[in-house]
């Protein structure tokens, strides 16, 4: 593939709520971070060579959290790409805490989000920030108490968009009651489609579907995968990233890496076109592994 069709920009794009248009192929950046989620990476130069090489392939949707590193993600994106070229959007998350490596405690009380939100102002050098996401919903406190205080940060100026992750229908149905939703980031992929009727919901209601852990494991899914990618001159990966984007049109995957190499092969996969029958195997990879050891 030659350098000019390496380009975030022909997976087309999805709107934002209406506000913002992005390409639907984003970056997320939670794996610059070192082992465990934890720490800084073990080589920051290549990390921020990583963040400029995605910008430079036109991908302009990077998602991180407070909680990758902790703050270190943030910190990243800010020392690589700021200031930030016009058009940029850079989505990040509250609601989580980080005792430890590979440890993730929730927290997403009023006086946290807020406190969360003032930190993600300061790391990223941002007056607002243009999508925040609700990390996770917190067991021991009110829905609605949390998505409250995002729309009143919203309507102080400190977030532009307010989106979800780790979600259900319910949720979001609830959320939109308090503010406009505009994004939700779940677990999904051709392999795991546990939320398959949250993607339906956002298609149906024009928000933006965000897959996090977006390859399918197992003989069955390596089989066809392996199959389709040989068909296509391509990596499983970049299969699995095609499927994804054929599922719907609300659909962004955020494939994260700290490779300059496999950066370039995801950003690839946004002009792979699967054919229908190839999409139906995929598709149906669920099923398969269902009826095997």
């Amino acid at each position: 593939m030659n350098k000019k069709e390496l380009s975030a920009s022909l997976a087309g794009d999805v709107s934002l709520g209406g506000e913002i248009s992005v390409h639907r192929l984003g970056f997320g950046a939670m794996r610059l971070t070192g082992e465990g989620i934890w720490g800084p990476p073990k080589d920051r130069k290549a990390a921020l060579a990583v963040l400029r090489r995605a910008v430079e392939l036109d991908v302009n949707f990077i998602d991180t959290a407070d909680s990758y590193g902790p703050y270190v993600s943030e910190e990243l994106i800010a020392e690589a790409l700021f200031p930030y070229s016009a058009g940029l959007v850079v989505a990040t998350k509250g609601g989580w805490n980080r005792p430890g490596p590979n440890q993730w405690t929730h927290d997403a009380t009023p006086a946290h989000l807020r406190k969360a939100v003032e930190g993600s102002l300061k790391r990223l050098r941002l007056n607002r920030i243009d999508v925040y996401q609700l990390h996770i919903p917190d067991p021991v406190v009110s829905f609605e108490a949390s998505v409250e205080t995002l729309a009143r940060l919203r309507n102080e100026g400190k977030i532009r968009l307010v989106a979800l992750s780790n979600v259900t229908q319910e949720h979001i149905e609830r959320a939109r009651r308090i503010v406009p939703i505009v994004s939700v980031q779940n677990r999904y992929s051709f392999a795991d489609r546990e939320w398959d009727y949250v993607v339906d919901y956002c298609e149906r209601n024009e928000i933006a579907f965000i897959p996090w852990f977006p390859l399918g494991a197992g003989k069955v899914a390596g089989e066809v995968l392996n199959r389709i990618a040989q068909a296509h001159g391509a990596s499983p990966t970049q299969i699995a990233l095609a499927w994804l984007l054929g599922r719907s049109p609300v659909m962004l995957p955020i494939p994260g890496t700290s490779a300059i190499e496999h950066l370039e092969q995801n950003v690839a996969s946004a002009s792979l076109r699967l054919s229908d029958l190839e999409y139906e195997e995929l598709s149906r990879i669920p099923e398969l592994v269902g009826t095997r050891d």
